[in-house]
């Protein structure tokens, strides 16, 4: 077996890939790889034994890293050139990212194990140092296109050449190998990990399992022609995206099957991802993950007061909407006690004058009780007039002159762990967005960049840890409490700073622009009321914005635009 190493210096990454010199034995959807695949599965099943009820442990990869992980899977597919008459379309395999996770955590620097890989593809990169999705390593393997010429039929007399004018090719072969339709990948941080000979610390490992097996010697890795034009039977004539498609819920007919099986796609073994999750009566309990069991972590109210703590301004019954409501701050306030009896006046129903208390029209509204508390403000466009209604022991009065207007809603408690994310639980939406109240547990300052990532200072990217972002903002302690969030709307850049003992991240520009175009880059803030500055426009910004559409709307065969701090930077070979 010989294997290939390229080092891309500027990012510490390593990018490795082997190929058997013989035949396998298996075919790639064989009875043999399913049983493999289940001795891995059975073992994973036994770990995951004795979670807590409630607890929510990660998986092998986030699902933001997962849906970006297979969208460029696709993307890259259907893009290739010359373009693809049999390219099928890629899904999620539970069973090859389990398979992937069991090697993953042995931290070894070399495919694996040994009796799988006669039947699956795999690809491998690792890195160490800034936070790099694990998108960046499979753009990575892609970009060896620029080193690969496409044998076309009449070169194949039977066999085709290889023709890889690079260090190795074989990654971009395995990812748009037609007949592959499977992927499943895992990601590791090791504490420590053997690099050719160099202990690299707090490595974080990427593998990406591949089914069926791709990279046969002397075989083209697509057929050449228009799209969808040479798909299998069993596709039914289905196309997406330039790729054989089938709905994984559409029933299977007899004349849709054929011989040559390793064409015949099976269900995906795919896990969904969960449902946006619904604004609860309750504090919220964390969605389960399968993997490693936490500790459930107890209550324990922050040391800090609510005036420093919360996003939330403290106001009085008598206060009204336009006495406060000044941009951002126009979000959260929190209400005394005993406002019912009060003097301030409330103008409508359901929509209120902004000359109205903002506490009794919470009151009024349903939000709150007389006993005061928390209560989320949205303000709206200019209405003809409001009406008058006598709820929850208040009477609102009527007004017939066109005003602003404005909403109340109530604020909802959720249960974070150290892996909840604003860009999971309330993505920033225009003109705002309200997020419930989180409760971060303990213990979150310890965790791995990877699983919970820091990016920003102040303000954050909303991919970043919330918890550990508000420990390295110094809202809440390592012992976890409440905090307040505010999505914002995405910025140009975002500053690296060591604060309370957490390093937060300032992507570079290749990460930056990626990780940003393919997850929208909006930011929350951690902090009691922060004037917004406007970030300026630099020379960075705009090779930021240069690059990021480069990597968007590149096509085979334009390689020669890609940014230099892309290109290979130097190579080395390894031979067993």
């Amino acid at each position: 077996m010989t294997c290939t190493a390229v080092a891309w210096l500027p990012v510490l990454s390593l990018l490795l890939f082997c190929i058997g010199d013989s035949a396998s034995l298996f075919l790639p959807d064989s009875k043999e790889l399913r049983q493999l695949l289940s001795r891995y599965e059975e073992e994973a099943d036994r770990n995951s034994i004795g979670n807590a009820a409630g607890n929510r442990s990660r998986r092998a990869v986030r699902w933001s890293d997962r849906e970006e992980i297979i969208q460029l899977h696709n993307n890259l597919r259907a893009g290739v050139y010359p373009t693809a008459s049999n390219m099928e379309y890629m899904v999620w395999d539970d069973e090859l990212e389990r398979s992937a996770t069991h090697w993953a955590e042995e931290c070894q620097w070399d495919h694996g194990p040994h009796d799988l890989l006669m039947s699956i593809g795999q690809n491998l990169g690792v890195h160490m140092g800034r936070y790099r999705p694990p998108a960046f390593h499979v753009q990575a393997w892609y970009d060896e296109v620029k080193d690969y010429t496409y044998p076309y039929p009449h070169e194949c007399n039977p066999w085709c050449p290889e023709r890889c004018s690079g260090p190795m090719c074989t990654h971009y072969t395995q990812l748009v190998w037609a007949t592959t339709s499977r992927v499943g990948c895992a990601v590791h941080t090791c504490p420590r990990m053997n690099v050719w000979g160099q202990t690299w610390e707090n490595a974080v490992y990427l593998v990406c399992n591949y089914s069926p097996k791709g990279n046969w010697i002397g075989e083209a890795p697509y057929q050449h022609g228009r799209p969808c034009s040479q798909c299998p039977p069993s596709y039914g004539g289905g196309c997406r995206n330039n790729q054989c498609y089938k709905d994984s819920q559409r029933s299977e007919t007899e004349d849709m099957n054929e011989v040559e099986k390793p064409q015949v796609p099976l269900p995906p073994r795919t896990t969904t991802k969960p449902a946006p999750k619904p604004k609860p009566s309750a504090p919220r309990k964390p969605v389960s993950k399968p993997s490693t069991p936490k500790p459930t972590t107890p209550r324990t109210p922050s040391s800090k007061t609510p005036s420093s703590t919360y996003l939330a301004q403290s106001i009085k019954c008598e206060t009204r909407l336009r006495d406060k409501c000044r941009g951002a701050t126009c979000n959260r306030y929190h209400c005394p006690a005993n406002c019912m009896n009060k003097k301030g006046k409330v103008w409508g129903t359901l929509f209120y004058d902004v000359k109205s208390s903002i506490c009794r029209a919470a009151i009024h509204f349903g939000a709150i009780d007389n006993s005061g508390g928390l209560v989320d403000v949205t303000r709206k466009d200019k209405l003809p007039f409001f009406v008058r209604a006598t709820k929850n022991g208040i009477e609102s009065l009527s007004k017939y002159n066109p005003g602003i207007a404005f909403v109340m809603t109530k604020v909802e408690e959720m249960n974070a762990d150290c892996y909840t994310t604003v860009a999971e639980i309330c993505p920033f939406k225009n003109p705002d967005s309200h997020c419930p109240r989180i409760f971060c547990p303990t213990d979150c300052k310890t965790q791995p960049s990877y699983w919970s990532p820091v990016i920003g200072n102040n303000i954050y990217t909303d991919s970043s840890s919330i918890c550990k972002a508000a420990i390295h903002a110094g809202v809440i302690s390592a012992d976890g409490g409440f905090v307040d969030v505010l999505p914002l709307d995405k910025r140009k850049s975002y500053v690296g700073v060591l604060k309370n003992g957490i390093q937060s991240e300032r992507p570079d520009l290749s990460l930056n622009c990626m990780y940003i175009s393919q997850a929208a880059g909006f930011e929350l803030a951690i902090i009691p009321t922060l004037p917004l500055a406007k970030s300026q426009k630099t020379k960075e910004d705009l090779q930021c914005t240069y690059f990021s559409l480069l990597l968007r709307y590149r096509q085979s065969g334009v390689d020669k635009y890609l940014h230099p701090y892309r290109r290979l930077a130097s190579a080395a070979s390894l031979r067993q």
